[in-house]
């Protein structure tokens, strides 16, 4: 017999981050490539979340990224009373969606 659980999590983790990648990361992306600022603040926000989850989180070398990844941004959105949409300009875009894109870049 095997363990589903732990590959269960993988790949709810994995669909998880390819939506939010295709509301926040693609486009994140795409706005950078115009906005050289943009960028350097998105490289900003996945550095501190690539530290958060190196450094912030007991044994975390045994825990797949993407389950890691998933539940950091899952914990971001917890709190909202209304799911996260793109936001209508990046040049303007609230700390939430940059971090949330800036963490699209680790996957």
């Amino acid at each position: 017999m095997f363990a589903l659980g732990p590959r269960m999590f993988e790949i709810s983790a994995r669909r998880f981050l390819e939506g939010i990648h295709r509301t926040h990361g693609a486009p994140a992306l795409a706005a950078a490539a115009a906005l050289p600022g943009l960028s350097a603040v998105l490289d900003q926000h996945a550095a501190a979340v690539r530290d958060i989850l190196d450094l912030g989180i007991d044994s975390a070398d045994r825990i797949p990224a993407t389950v890691l990844l998933a539940g950091y941004i899952r914990g971001l959105l917890d709190e909202l009373t209304t799911p996260i949409t793109e936001p209508a300009d990046w040049a303007t875009a609230e700390w939430l969606h940059l971090r949330v894109a800036g963490a699209c870049l680790l996957c």
